[in-house]
């Protein structure tokens, strides 16, 4: 602390991790950065609170990520990698620094100066000190032979003009470090007190030791005009044939079991918050383990594979601590007063059709939704049973329909025979209740009139005509030929579009093209040629068709390695789930799998994805706002990352081809009307880039990964695209948790000792709002954060400020004070002043405040803000 306090010792970004900003959700950025951030203030105090971010290796930078730095009350953004021909742009142009406005929704409330470090972050060429460098030394003793002040002073001299020549003021910022850097700390710094003695004396620059803080202060006092960028920096080049857009898909079932994680931990987190606390368990290790998972070299996919695995079992015992904190809170709200606990099991292997508590088919289940508004969706169990009858917590019949499990399912690992969907999207009473649970009972069928209907099963013939499955709204048609999706048709707006729904490969580059030796790697897409390989000739699928009075179900199998059900629910957007691998690689290729969608909508080479969650970027083919692109990989170099949605738009029918995702994939439009997505990849050589060893995952078999995900796709015209955008993906995000008790107890003497539903909000929220976090941090004491989920360019009324109060909000707790914080809760916002900075496209500009008083503590979100506040709360019985 002594050492903070005298300023000679500084933090620079202060996170649990450097985290990614290609395949990282905003919620775990804001969640790792705050678990940092308020260990640091904890640790060492406020006076430690980081001014400056600091992404040295991050490959690519993300504009969300620039407008959360900025609502965490950073002054300044520095890192190194940028795509190569960008660098040597703002070489030229002196653009190294500006202000980046990560958000268009904030404005300048997310304008963060941003710097481009010089050289990467390493020491400058010839200086580097340490023990397994070779440079020379600064030796200063005139009497030995290998004297050389002089022409070390001149090197060093030369190299700060060299630098000072691309840069506006008269301030430079000079690295000296890099990976495994300052094993003999002594030896370099002993070199550096010489080298900055030296180059003093002599004068033409003038050196000192300096902190990233000390610099952004030096270069704001120039009192510069500086460039306003408003888009991002992905994709990642370092040469013309090394596209860093492969480690968007990187690991593809650890990318997905982070998005679940995350899921558990808001959850978890909640439910904490909700029982002001719990002994002996708490939400702490799944915090850390998220938070080291967020690295760069973790869910980006680029690490070695046993470094994987353990990220994986750190995740995972979070998980089960967070499940037993949430089976014993959700047993403590459901118990009425004497009555004995629940004993209530989580089902981890649901994506696989495994549930020991669900498959002696008789249970109980309690659906808890983190979701902040009263929505329906699909529950489905394993089972072994198709006599089934399903109630929910009043005791009536709820609809449900047993269907047969899939072959790709029971090859891999189960042994139940159904499964049994729950669906009910008609019933406000079914309906899963804001931060509350439902109550459902699954019993065997005496025959009872409602019970779940029996499924049926349709082979369908290569060459039968074509078929169709369809809802209220959407009508799906497939090929009678090849199986495949033909077109989607959407009956409420009376549009109908062609779409070819494929899987295809590229053939990963092994390093032997003649342009250059690169390979296709972990960080690393290169694939050779412009066409993707068919899965088999002509891309046939064998089809079985399923239907019932719940679900209608497509069964594809292209192989046996690539298979796929789209299933469609009442009053329900088209789910199209896939199951990819073991991908073979005896031919001696490696493999990089997409989904690809091909539309007849006419979309001019535009097409828009995500920013971690959050706004939305739009893409144009071959091209770069702010650079003259010269294409080398016209596929890989127009990929980018999809964290949870990627869209086109025909301008001339205003309709919209959405794709939702359950994690993130590298994606994009290679041709007009496509949507692709990059869901799998088995490679053969290493990219060169640090890994050390090819990316072909093992499986828990050896014989190779199988992933299993989730894409919902989406026709309609563009005011329903913003709305269902914004639902469909929080509902991914933030699905139900399910715990169940098996049960063979009578369902009225459950009722009566237990509640049967639950509800933590006193009324749901607008819907353009979002809890994004309610955490416990001590005893009555909350940390909440509040965000608006639309953009300020969304129609009326998704852009609308809202307003609500905070005072009684919550069912179990009131709230007595209210203490706005700035985003990452390590300060009170009242106690940071950013610098402001002035921008060529207009004058420096004060920031909005709004104050939060009570007694009602009401609130008011504009389009994509999120606010944070610690509350002070009184527990109610």
């Amino acid at each position: 602390k002594t050492l903070v306090n005298n300023k000679q010792l500084e933090f620079v970004n202060a996170g649990w991790c450097m985290n990614d900003e290609a395949s990282t959700d905003y919620n775990s950025i804001i969640d790792q950065m705050s678990l940092g951030l308020r260990f640091v203030n904890d640790t060492f105090g406020p006076q430690a609170r980081p001014r400056v971010a600091w992404h040295i290796d991050p490959f690519g930078h993300s504009a969300e990520q620039a407008a959360l730095f900025a609502k965490m009350g950073f002054d300044g953004f520095f890192f190194a990698r940028i795509d190569y021909q960008d660098f040597s742009y703002r070489l030229t142009k002196k653009t190294m620094e500006m202000v980046w406005r990560g958000s268009p929704s904030l404005g300048e409330e997310s304008d963060l100066f941003t710097g481009v470090l010089f050289n990467h972050y390493s020491h400058p060429p010839g200086f580097c000190f340490d023990a397994k460098c070779t440079d020379p030394p600064i030796q200063d003793d005139p009497d030995l032979f290998d004297y050389n002040v002089p022409d070390r002073v001149n090197a060093f001299v030369a190299a700060a003009m060299d630098q000072a020549q691309h840069y506006t003021t008269n301030n430079i910022m000079m690295t000296f470090g890099d990976d495994f850097n300052y094993e003999n700390a002594r030896q370099n710094f002993k070199n550096i007190d010489k080298l900055i003695k030296y180059v003093n004396q002599d004068g033409r620059v003038y050196a000192f030791y300096s902190t990233p803080s000390r610099y952004i202060d030096a270069v704001h006092a120039a009192n510069k005009t500086w460039t306003l960028k408003t888009d991002d920096f992905f994709p990642y080049a370092d040469g013309p044939y090394h596209y860093w857009t492969g480690y968007f898909t990187s690991r593809p079932a650890l990318k997905g079991y982070t998005r679940v994680c995350n899921n558990i931990l808001q959850a978890c987190k909640q439910l904490e918050a909700i029982s002001n606390g719990y002994p002996n368990v708490s939400s702490i290790s799944l915090q850390m383990s998220m938070g080291i998972d967020q690295h760069h070299d973790a869910v980006s996919g680029t690490s070695k594979q046993h470094v994987a695995y353990d990220y994986a079992k750190r995740l995972h015992i979070g998980q089960v601590e967070c499940e037993e904190l949430m089976g014993y809170v959700l047993s403590d709200l459901a118990a009425k007063d004497g009555s004995p606990p629940l004993d209530l099991q989580f089902c981890e292997y649901l994506n696989i059709s495994v549930c020991p508590a669900s498959q002696n088919d008789s249970f109980n289940i309690i659906a808890y939704s983190p979701y902040c508004q009263l929505y329906s969706r699909d529950m489905a169990f394993p089972v072994n049973s198709t006599s089934l009858v399903v109630y929910n917590g009043n005791g009536d019949i709820v609809p449900s329909q047993v269907v047969p499990i899939d072959n790709s399912t029971s090859q891999v690992v189960t042994d139940a025979l159904y499964l049994l969907h729950i669906y009910n999207p008609k019933s406000a009473a079914d309906a899963m209740q804001p931060l509350g649970f439902q109550t459902y009972f699954v019993r065997p069928s005496n025959g009872e009139a409602g019970s779940s209907s029996p499924s049926k099963i349709y082979v369908h013939k290569n060459g039968d005509p074509d078929f169709s499955i369809s809802n209220e709204v959407f009508t799906l048609t497939f090929d009678g030929v090849t199986g495949r999706l033909k077109s989607i048709a959407n009956q409420r707006i009376g549009y109908e579009a062609s779409v070819d729904q494929q899987f295809m490969w590229w053939n990963a580059s092994d390093g032997n093209n003649v342009n250059d030796s690169q390979a296709s790697g972990a960080y690393i897409f290169r694939p050779n040629g412009t066409a993707p390989f068919p899965i088999n000739p002509g891309n046939i699928a064998q089809v079985t068709v399923v239907s019932g009075d719940v679900v209608q179900e497509v069964r594809q199998v292209f192989s046996p390695w690539v298979t796929q059900t789209i299933r469609l629910f009442s009053y329900n957007v088209p789910v199209f789930e896939y199951t990819i691998g073991p991908i073979p690689k005896g031919d001696g290729l490696g493999k990089e799998v997409i989904s690809r969608f091909s539309t007849n909508l006419t979309t001019g080479g535009v097409w828009y994805t995500d920013a971690n969650g959050r706004e939305m970027q739009k893409r144009v083919r071959n091209y770069r706002p702010t650079w003259t692109l010269n294409v080398t990989e016209p596929v890989a170099g127009n990929y980018y990352p999809v964290n949870s949605r990627i869209y086109i738009q025909d301008v001339t029918t205003q309709n919209q081809f959405t794709v939702i995702t359950d994690r993130t994939h590298g994606g994009s439009s290679l041709n007009d009307g496509q949507v692709e997505l990059m869901v799998h990849r088995c490679l053969l050589y290493d990219d060169a880039r640090g890994v050390g060893e090819p990316l072909c995952e093992p499986g828990d078999t050896g014989k190779g990964l199988v992933v299993r995900g989730t894409h919902v796709v989406i026709l309609d015209d563009l005011m329903s695209s913003i709305n269902y955008r914004s639902l469909v993906s929080r509902a991914l995000t933030l699905g139900p948790m399910f715990a169940l008790q098996p049960s063979t107890g009578d369902i009225s003497d459950y009722i009566t000792y237990y509640n049967t539903n639950y509800t933590g909000l006193t009324t749901q929220l607008p819907f353009q709002l979002n809890i994004a976090t309610l955490q416990f941090l001590s005893s009555n004491t909350l940390l909440l954060r509040l965000e608006h989920v639309y953009q300020i360019d969304d129609p009326a009324p998704f852009n609308n400020p809202v307003t609500v109060t905070l005072d009684n909000m919550f069912t179990g707790f009131s709230v007595v004070s209210v203490t706005e914080l700035v985003l990452g809760a390590n300060e009170n916002i009242d106690n940071v002043q950013r610098l402001q900075w002035n921008v060529e496209e207009g004058s420096k500009v004060s920031y909005k405040k709004q104050n939060v008083f009570g007694p009602s503590f009401a609130v008011t979100l504009n389009p994509i803000e999120i606010r944070t506040f610690e509350l002070e709360v009184k527990m109610k019985q």
